[in-house]
């Protein structure tokens, strides 16, 4: 997604063309260092919305969040792009629906398990043989007998089998489910990158113009 910025006075297009190299230099010069101040306030607060749209547990998360200034070409005006490396962000950006044979491990409302621990978790059951589907109101579901083989496996999931039926403890040899066999999730839009960064842009320009003193 982009967004621009437009001011009049120096920085209007129609304008600049017409200033000498040395002037179109100085102002882009000026425009450089007001991104590169005013990006980092604009990279904090797009980290704080991160923050009320997600339950964070891990602040390497938010600190994934940056701001940049592109200013290679000297051909051409500099560009600040605010950002995340996190290839996922972007679907909780725009919202949408995610296609394919999904496995949603079924634990506890707002617990999470990454998605390598679950490969884990899968793949222990899967050598020992002990994993299997059933169907139960229309939905596919991944189960798995609790024995002493995959006790680390199971640890999580006996503790959300415990929280989901009020049972004290979970009997040797009991099956628990561990996931839900989907075709697609839909997610809602949930972290407003683009209102947060267009909310900052009168610090941009504020920032700037001071640059152009």
């Amino acid at each position: 997604m982009k967004l621009s910025i437009t001011a009049s006075g120096l920085l209007d297009p129609n304008r600049l063309d017409s200033w000498i190299p040395e002037k179109r230099r100085a102002i882009r010069k000026a425009v450089e260092a007001g991104m590169r101040a005013a990006g980092k306030e604009m990279a904090r607060s797009a980290q704080a919305r991160m923050r009320s749209a997600f339950a964070v547990r891990r602040a390497s998360f938010v600190r994934s969040m940056r701001h940049k200034v592109y200013a290679g070409s000297p051909d051409k005006f500099p560009g600040l792009l605010i950002g995340s490396r996190i290839p996922w962000l972007g679907i909780h950006v725009r919202g949408g629906t995610i296609r394919g044979r999904m496995l949603i491990p079924l634990l506890p409302e707002h617990q999470r398990i990454g998605r390598k621990a679950f490969r884990h978790v899968i793949d222990g059951l899967m050598r020992s043989g002990n994993a299997f589907f059933i169907q139960k109101d229309g939905k596919v579901i991944l189960m798995a007998e609790n024995i002493r083989e995959n006790a680390a496996q199971l640890r999580r999931f006996k503790s959300a089998e415990r929280k989901r039926t009020g049972a004290k403890q979970i009997k040797r040899g009991q099956e628990i489910p561990i996931a839900v066999l989907v075709k697609s999730v839909a997610l809602k839009r949930r972290f407003d990158l683009a209102g947060s960064v267009q909310g900052a842009l009168p610090g941009l320009a504020r920032a700037i113009e001071r640059e152009l003193g």
